[in-house]
């Protein structure tokens, strides 16, 4: 059995990470996939060359676009004072401190990285904590000069969040405060950005909520230097289609950028509803608004997964997958039903074959939310994701407590055991810079994971080459196109489509890549999981699923299976049902082998046995941007 470090990876190891980052990193099925994916220089550059690693056929580059520090209200309260250059010097491979007292530092630096504060009451609970400001002398300030633990934090945070919410909120709303914080955000982005090596976008979150509470939120990144004098927040408006108006505006203004929506699998179905905020059918209008401001959404992070549901996919054995199953900083119940992704996929299918519009072609990345200024950490080193509150495994309920709590339950009572450690976020771009990264967002060829660093490459078309072509990635972009774009159907013929993963050097390897295919067929949505390369043997023709790989874990220590699976997979397929006058989407999903989920890790530092009602291991996982398939005109 091999067991995953926790030391951090030596120096070697480093090296050959970031040389990964172009697809240099060697191949388990038939020589490096230098020869095989990443063939420069052969068609023309799509635009000047500006650093060192420009590549026409671009580079896999991985970051964090959902990160709160010391200005988010939440953030703060809990213990978080590290500030947006901390974050950014995090990024780049520097340390922060926990609030906890323990050190937090990434075992490779990232790409690039966007710090999205709260824009609601942005900068104002710091300053109450400051006994020299006019605020901390307001009455719902009183104790924040002196917060102690955990749990006078959360009294008092839930205390603030109420005031928040009343009639009185606003005294508190000081615009001098928010700009001031603003500010020094869009500063240590401009700061940290370094064209050709590191990516820092100016960036924030929108914290919206409908009326039962369900999660609206989204992160707002900028593509340039420059941004609004304030951010728009859910003191401005609490219907997101009025942030979208106000990004058009600011468009106008020759200010560019887009909107993630994320946590919909704790939006109770409000985030992807059939109908506008006022309850109108959706129609071309809202779809052109919707894909212009939104053409991404976040698919994984610390609060759960939202690719897919056990109750929305039944037929797919791996849709139970890092559920969170509450509202968002609720113990209330979320509606699965217009809160996943994949579901949504199908609905903007429906509609675009019933009425020609889709508000709903988005493309995927991953993030993690972290509260700490940092990322939430590996599986093995989980730091979670808000401060003092829960920092321990005792804390998020993965670690009995020296007592059992009231009820008797030798666990604390606190949703935090269905968090997770965290997503990033993948693009494929020419460079490391602003505008070639974001004009990836752009065309939606981008991709998430469950937080190792896995890349995935996915193509379509009627004139691809076999996935072991050399020239594959030149073939590939001339005759075909890639995750996030459009295929029209063609009569009597059926394309061909091309999935590679790569696993991440620091984790396991992989066990098979999978394709998922929605469509419409008779007026009703349809979906299917076919296995199309496997590392355990051949894929089963009948039930298009891959063989056991063998790889198994061991809960006493988390050692793995050493031997087993792949650190690459390809594969050719072609849809044995294609049609090419339904509408379809497809998207690749790779999986690794088995590993120890965080809790199971916490459970063996503490040297007790892994909680017996949470998962102990996880499958992690890589998700591409869909291809959608138009029928034929």
């Amino acid at each position: 059995m091999m067991r995953i470090p926790y030391a951090l990876i030596p120096a070697l190891t480093y090296v050959v990470l970031i040389t990964a980052c172009s697809d240099n990193s060697s191949s388990s099925t038939g020589g490096p996939v230098s020869e095989q994916m990443e063939v420069v220089e052969t068609t023309p550059a799509l635009a000047p060359a500006q650093s060192p690693d420009f590549n026409s056929q671009r580079n896999a580059y991985f970051g964090d676009l959902h990160v709160h520090t010391m200005y988010s209200f939440d953030a703060f309260i809990f213990g978080t004072t590290s500030s947006p250059d901390d974050a950014y010097e995090f990024a780049r491979g520097g340390t922060i401190v926990h609030p906890a007292g323990f050190d937090m530092k990434l075992q490779v630096p990232l790409d690039f990285y966007g710090v999205t504060d709260h824009a609601f009451y942005i900068g104002v609970l710091r300053e109450m904590a400051n006994p020299n400001t006019e605020i901390s002398r307001h009455p719902i300030a009183f104790g924040m000069t002196s917060l102690g633990g955990a749990v006078q934090r959360r009294s008092k945070f839930n205390e603030i969040l109420a005031f928040m919410g009343s009639a009185n909120g606003r005294e508190i709303n000081d615009p001098g405060i928010r700009k001031s914080a603003w500010d020094d955000i869009v500063a240590a982005a401009n700061r940290h950005n370094d064209p050709g090596n590191f990516t820092a976008f100016i960036a924030y979150e929108y914290t919206a909520a409908s009326s039962d509470r369900g999660n609206l939120h989204r992160n707002v990144i900028f593509r340039g230097d420059t941004a609004p004098e304030l951010p728009f927040s859910r003191l401005d408006s609490s219907n997101p289609e009025d942030l979208w108006d106000w990004m058009d505006n600011n468009r106008a203004l020759g200010i560019e950028s887009l909107a993630i929506p994320h946590n919909s699998n704790g939006s109770n179905g409000k985030m992807f509803m059939l109908t506008d905020n006022s309850g109108r059918p959706l129609d071309d209008a809202y779809a052109d608004q919707r894909m212009r401001n939104e053409p991404l959404v976040e698919i994984s992070q610390v609060k759960g997964t939202s690719d897919t549901h056990p109750a929305l996919s039944p037929n797919d054995e791996w849709a139970d997958f890092e559920i969170m199953p509450l509202r968002v900083a609720t113990n209330l119940y979320s509606e699965p039903n217009g809160s996943y992704v994949r579901q949504t996929f199908l609905n903007g299918l429906k509609m675009q074959a019933e009425d020609g519009t889709n508000p709903y072609k988005f493309g995927v990345i991953g993030s993690s939310d972290t509260h700490n200024a940092t990322y939430a950490g590996e599986e093995y080193d989980y730091w979670s994701k808000i401060g003092l509150v829960d920092a321990t495994g005792q804390l998020r309920g993965s670690v009995p407590l020296p007592e059992p709590g009231p009820n008797g339950d030798p666990y604390a009572d606190v949703y935090f055991d269905t968090w997770s450690a965290a997503g990033l976020a993948g693009v494929w771009a020419e460079e490391n810079t602003r505008t070639s990264i974001y004009d990836a967002f752009r065309r939606k060829e981008t991709f998430g994971t469950s937080g190792t660093r896995m890349k995935v490459r996915f193509f379509a078309g009627y004139d691809l080459p076999d996935a072991e072509d050399p020239e594959l990635l030149t073939k590939a972009y001339r005759n075909g196109v890639s995750m996030g774009g459009d295929l029209i159907g063609e009569a009597g013929s059926a394309p061909n489509f091309v999935g590679w993963v790569a696993k991440d050097p620091n984790s396991a390897p992989l066990d098979r890549i999978q394709i998922i295919k929605g469509w419409v067929e008779n007026g009703e949505t349809m979906e299917e999981v076919f296995d199309v390369a496997c590392s355990g043997g051949p894929l089963d023709p009948a039930t298009h699923r891959c063989p056991d790989n063998g790889a198994r874990v061991n809960i006493s220590d988390c050692s793995i299976s050493s031997g087993v699976g792949a650190s690459e997979l390809r594969g050719n397929w072609r849809d044995p049902n294609f049609d090419p006058e339904q509408h379809a989407f497809y998207y690749v999903r790779g999986l690794e082998n088995p590993t120890c989920r965080w809790s199971t890790w916490d459970a063996i530092r503490a040297g007790v046995a892994p909680h017996p009602d949470l998962q102990p291991t996880i499958q992690e996982r890589v998700w591409s941007s869909p291809i959608w398939v138009t029928p034929t005109q």
